[in-house]
């Protein structure tokens, strides 16, 4: 509340876990609860000494800061230096050098703001990008990539405060579709979501830097994500077009910033048609414990087909907009499955769903077809992957722009 300037309010604290609990548990915490309350209003609570397991102290935002200052030239030393004041990611970084960012920002204007990233609703200049861009080992060239993903991040659709602050592993996977991201480098063929590509790594990278020095979400502080995952250092890939056998998921030169967990692993050797291999997709795409279990039906997909699946699928007439069809019909759970466990009951289940009484209803992961989005990547082999999302973000995507404009 202090960074949108809302400072002194008294603390009601309610200690973790929040859900999950059995009765006598949640009694226990609505009885603390009132009494801090009562304290509250008779003026004679204390300050809350600590929330979610840290101080206070732990829990404050690092400093940002624009004054330069003087490091050795030595790359041990910038990292000692900046890992202690928490800007870098645990990772080797370059220096962000006056002059290397000034090449970074190619004659933008470094005072040009985007607007406010939370969670501690800081501006975002185009100067603070450039300086984390070169952290990241990013290219000048890849600089609007990274302008048009945070663009794209803070756009309300995205809901980018849900993502930095939720206990879900998301992170934001940047797709790039168009010319420009394949002159740079962009990889979208064999091992895209892995190691060895400098453009899709220092991108990611850019961007998760940025979350982390400009919004604030550290991992613990801001960012309460329970485990996190791999795909909080980077997450960034371009669409494999030419293997697409339908063309891009995007045209033309885009970034489509989707909010999404891990890719899961779609394994199928055996399915020579294309309802056989969307089956098999469905299937890995549903279950108790993916995060759609909570709003279910409000839900968004992304569908990586590899090469070879997707050429199985378009042979048997296929088309896009049929795939996006058979999944929204396809990746669903029984009402009575659903009941079994996972996020059954919570509050956010749409209402349309708590009115169904048949057990065996069907119940869609995704509200439309349109939901679902289809992207083709990936090298030789019979794998493909399916990308749930936090179901509070929507995809978002924005022209990449080369230009100063």
């Amino acid at each position: 509340m202090g960074a949108q300037g809302v400072s002194a309010l008294p603390l009601l604290v309610v200690e973790h876990p929040l859900g999950g609990e059995r009765p006598e548990a949640i009694a226990r915490r609505a009885q603390q609860a009132f009494e801090q309350l009562n304290a509250i209003v008779a003026g004679s609570a204390r300050p809350a000494q600590a929330v979610g397991g840290l101080s206070e102290t732990a829990r404050a935002p690092h400093a940002e800061s624009t004054d330069p200052m003087t490091v050795a030239d030595d790359p041990m030393a910038v990292l000692e230096a900046f890992t202690q004041r928490n800007w870098a990611d645990g990772l080797p970084i370059i220096a962000p050098t006056e002059e290397r960012v000034t090449a970074m920002l190619g004659g933008r204007d470094g005072g040009q703001s985007l607007g406010m990233m939370p969670p501690l609703w800081r501006q975002v200049t185009l100067e603070k990008l450039a300086v984390n861009a070169v952290m990241a080992g990013c290219e000048p060239r890849a600089f609007p990539i990274v302008v048009a993903a945070v663009e794209a991040m803070l756009d309300r659709a995205f809901n980018l405060y849900g993502v930095q602050a939720t206990t879900h592993p998301v992170a934001p996977l940047l797709v790039v579709n168009g010319p420009y991201g394949r002159e740079l480098g962009m990889h979208g063929g064999s091992g895209c979501f892995g190691p060895g590509f400098r453009a899709n790594a220092t991108i990611g990278r850019a961007v998760r830097l940025i979350l982390l020095n400009v919004g604030g979400a550290w991992p613990g502080r801001y960012d309460m994500a329970t485990q996190g995952s791999p795909a909080k250092f980077s997450y960034c890939i371009a669409e494999n077009e030419a293997a697409s056998p339908w063309g891009p998921m995007a045209t033309g030169d885009t970034v489509t910033v989707y909010g999404g967990e891990p890719p899961h692993n779609v394994n199928d050797h055996v399915s020579t048609t294309a309802s056989g291999i969307l089956t098999t997709l469905c299937d890995t795409a549903v279950s108790l414990g993916s995060n759609v279990g909570w709003y279910f039906s409000q839900s968004q997909l992304l569908v990586v087909l590899g090469p070879e699946h997707a050429k199985t699928v378009a042979d048997d007439g296929f088309t896009r907009a049929d795939v996006q069809r058979f999944v929204y019909e396809h990746a669903r759970l029984s009402l009575g499955h659903l009941r079994l466990g996972g996020m059954w009951g919570m509050h956010d289940w749409p209402g349309w769903m708590n009115a169904v009484a048949d057990p065996a209803a069907l119940m869609p992961q995704v509200p439309s077809p349109e939901d679902v989005y289809v992207v083709i990547a990936g090298g030789s082999g019979k794998h493909s992957a399916v990308i749930p999302n936090c179901t509070f973000s929507r995809a978002v995507s924005r022209p990449i722009r080369t230009g100063h404009d």
